[in-house]
């Protein structure tokens, strides 16, 4: 019993002695300061090593790496040493061992000591982790799915397994970190429905109050790039979040952000200005070509022209430098400037012959369509570009490759088209989707324009080849049963060949398939209509009736773009009063989700179709909103900031026709002014012919007048006037001047004319020539804007007399004396 005793005392005394020995170990290894020190215990105590230790040391050499600036991180130094590959050997043995959150932190340690994938730790750790999947905790199971992640198992089994544990855990996650690492790492593995429940939680659980949210926001979005999806709520919300952390804001993460929201299609004036504002503040600190290429990507857009020379300039000195991927950078950013510098084009032109060939074929195929759009005059690049993407064409599978590089061979000055274009175009049409059909179309018939078909038959070929692709084209909708497949389809199509072959057909899908029309496409189908022109009145009251059921589903802003169409269109649903105002009080209770120049544009739509929502038009028309808007437009892209100014002009001058009771003043004289100097003056032959059978009908010259400017700065084809007995009277004698433009040199007021009083019973009669742009496709129905400029005409006291296009090009006006006849009915009415 004695000896007993003193055996398990030897033991206990043994054992604390160890525990004391290894709690000793564990303190040292967190307190090394440097690797050597972690490597130097390894040496000396490989007997002694649990599976703690190996753990704690490997994540004590990675948190000693992650304490260092990027460029400072010693991680070949730390995977060449030998007492590395003897820790990842014992790691190796006890892995069985570990606890299961230690496996987890372990795999990570050595994938961020850029340890290879395929090499055996990993693959054991991997492999070992699976196997506790179901017993990791929400914490270890979203590191282990970025582990994953970063080793590009992105499809796998066992993420296939973590979306599972994530689908049945979601209402459990209250943490944002933990949930905006699971959504990246599975989002290629789970369905739709899945999808939409973790955006909502993510909704629920980010937070804009703290900067820490800065990277669970771009986790969110670059969740939502994965899908391509413009879901508002959440883009809203990251926004917020980028907009209160200022100090995260670098070049690289302004960059990152800015790339993702063109990707997603959306857009922050908000964010522009507080993006211009910092990369200002450190403009001299990029030296380096892939700063540089980031900050000229990046502000570029939204410079100043003394800022756009200056990064103009470093550009060219800069241009040996570039990377083939910077190049093409610089040259997209230059085409979204509309940016044509010679100096810089024929530099970057002559370092492209070293890149050419390090670039794969759809970064060819956007190389060649900047240089052809930035009108780079490169003939020797141009062979040698037409030459690169004739071998891809030969070798290439994919109808999308093919399709875009039939596209921009088309594009290319003098490209004569050869056989193997034309052959491989016909053997890849049974597979291409219209998009594809769309591109190789417009490439044959520019082709056939530009008279590019010089052999023999080619006329033959052609016609053959255009005819197979219209049928593929009709084959393709003809087999469609599902809209939201179709809309996504449609949605990059655009020229004429699918306006003159396929949109009708096209329209006919939509109407066969109008009971899938839902709350969550009808934003799609909208975008769609407004692009095709097309007023169908089934589709359209569809859409308003799904738009009225659904209202508080749909984003305000996914409505404005709703409410375009219907206004656009000048259409009238069955229950217009109804669908009107549901939306417009849907809006003007979300105003704080529109940005100040969306506002305008907001306003504008609605004054279109003959609405004036009181809380937004004196919103819109105070000082500070267009101090704040003035602000606005000095980010936003040339062709948007003049979108934005036109369409406040015509607001204004709505406003001031249709509801003088609100006091708006009319304050847009010397815009006006300074766009009518910058217009051309010139008459088209088709007018000139109208004006000289009008003077004919009226008796000369001094009775009428043409290209003419009302207060207000609307253009009227042709004004005269008529007495109380429809007697042309005389502008002369009238005393009034028959070129606006002399009368806005000499400082005339267009009002003047107005001021001076007709004889009793006299009236003014605009006639207004109308394209078809004035009406909808396939239709006589007048479009939104012509309408209102007929109902503001008719406010400033004219007749409006309007010939349309199709009744002037009708076989019933085929000669003149037709003509003056039409035209005195128009006047005088039938006799």
């Amino acid at each position: 019993m004695l000896c007993l005793r003193q055996v398990c005392l030897f033991r206990l005394r043994h054992y604390q002695a160890r525990t004391m020995s290894s709690d000793l170990l564990l303190s040292k290894i967190n307190s090394c300061t440097h690797e050597d020190e972690v490597f130097s215990i390894i040496g000396k105590n490989k007997i002694r090593l649990s599976e703690k230790h190996v753990g704690i040391a490997l994540n004590t050499l990675w948190q000693l790496q992650k304490k260092r600036p990027l460029l400072s991180r010693t991680s070949d130094y730390i995977r060449n040493h030998s007492q590395f590959l003897t820790l990842c050997i014992l790691a190796e043995n006890k892995v069985k061992h570990m606890e299961d959150d230690a496996i987890v932190d372990t795999l990570y340690s050595i994938l961020r000591l850029n340890v290879e994938g395929h090499d055996s730790l990993v693959e054991v750790l991997v492999t070992e982790a699976w196997k506790r999947l179901d017993r990791l905790s929400l914490p270890a199971l979203s590191k282990f799915s970025l582990c994953l992640h970063k080793q590009h198992r992105r499809s796998s089994p066992v993420i296939g397994k973590v979306a599972h544990i994530v689908d049945m855990k979601l209402e459990a996650i209250q943490d944002i970190r933990i949930l905006s690492v699971l959504m990246i790492s599975i989002s290629d593995v789970i369905s739709q429905s899945f999808r939409d429940r973790l955006l909502h939680k993510a909704e629920q659980l980010l937070q804009e109050k703290d900067e820490a949210h800065f990277n669970y926001a771009k986790r969110i979005l670059q969740f939502l790039q994965n899908f391509k999806l413009r879901y508002h709520p959440l883009l809203e919300k990251c926004n917020r979040i980028f907009l209160k952390s200022p100090s995260c804001l670098d070049l690289h993460n302004i960059n990152f952000i800015f790339g993702l929201y063109e990707q997603l299609g959306f857009d922050s004036a908000e964010f522009r200005l507080v993006a211009k504002r910092l990369l200002f503040e450190t403009i001299d600190d990029y030296y380096d070509p892939e700063s540089f290429v980031k900050l000229f990507c990046t502000l570029g857009p939204m410079a100043g022209s003394k800022v756009r020379e200056r990064l103009l300039i470093t550009a060219v000195h800069m241009a040996e430098e570039f990377s083939s991927q910077q190049v093409l950078l610089i040259l997209r950013t230059m085409q979204k400037m509309k940016c044509r510098n010679s100096h810089l084009l024929k530099k970057i032109a002559s370092v492209l012959h070293k890149h050419l060939d390090s670039y794969h074929v759809l970064q060819l195929v956007k190389l060649t369509q900047y240089l052809v759009v930035l009108h780079c005059h490169n003939l020797e690049l141009f062979a040698r570009l037409k030459m690169l993407l004739l071998g891809f064409l030969k070798s290439s599978v994919a109808p999308a490759d093919t399709a875009a590089i039939i596209r921009v061979l088309a594009m290319l000055p003098s490209c004569k088209v050869e056989k193997v274009v034309i052959n491989k175009a016909a053997a890849v049409l049974p597979q291409c989707r219209l998009h594809h059909l769309n591109c190789i179309a417009t490439a044959l018939v520019k082709w056939n324009h530009d008279n590019q078909l010089h052999w023999q038959n080619s006329s033959e070929l052609y016609v053959k080849l255009l005819q197979k692709l219209n049928d593929s084209g009709f084959q393709r909708l003809q087999k469609a049963n599902n809209l939201n497949h179709l809309l996504e389809e449609v949605t990059h199509v655009n020229g004429e060949w699918f306006e003159e072959v396929l949109s009708e057909e096209a329209m006919a899908v939509c109407q066969r398939l109008i009971d899938q029309i839902t709350w969550a496409n009808v934003l799609q189908l909208s975008h769609f209509l407004t692009k095709t022109n097309h007023r169908c009145p089934s589709l359209l009251d569809r859409i308003a009736s799904v738009t009225v059921q659904n209202i508080d589903k749909i984003h305000p802003f996914e409505i404005y773009f709703i409410l375009f169409l219907f206004s656009a269109l000048n259409y009238d649903p069955p229950a217009n009063e109804q669908f009107f105002e549901s939306c417009i009080q849907y809006l003007t209770s979300n105003l704080s989700c529109f940005e100040t120049h969306h506002l305008v544009l907001l306003g504008h739509v609605l004054a279109v179709a003959g609405y004036f929502p009181p809380v937004l038009i004196t919103r819109i028309f105070n000082v500070s909103f267009l101090s704040k808007l003035d602000a606005e437009l000095e980010v936003l892209p040339d062709t948007i900031k003049q979108k934005v100014c036109l369409h406040l002009m015509k607001l204004n001058r709505a406003v001031c026709l249709e509801c003088p009771e609100f006091h708006i003043p009319w304050f847009h004289e010397h815009y006006c002014q300074r766009v009518f100097h910058n217009s051309s003056s010139r008459m088209n032959p088709l007018r000139q012919h109208i004006y000289r059978l009008l003077t004919e009908i009226l008796g000369g010259s001094r009775y009428a007048r043409m290209s003419v400017l009302t207060p207000y700065y609307y253009k009227i084809d042709f004004e005269c006037i008529l007495d109380e007995n429809k007697n042309p009277l005389s502008y002369t004698a009238l005393n009034v001047p028959f070129d606006d433009m002399e009368r806005i040199h000499f400082g005339h007021d267009i009002k003047d004319d107005w001021r001076k009083v007709l004889p009793p019973g006299a009236q003014r009669i605009a006639l207004e020539f109308l394209d078809s742009k004035a009406f909808s496709k396939d239709s006589h129905h007048l479009k939104g804007e012509p309408a209102a400029k007929k109902r503001h005409l008719e406010m400033l006291g004219y007749r409006v007399v309007q010939i349309p296009h199709f009744e002037w090009n009708s076989m019933v006006l085929s000669t003149k004396d037709e003509q003056l006849e039409y035209l005195r009915n128009l006047l005088y009415g039938k006799q």
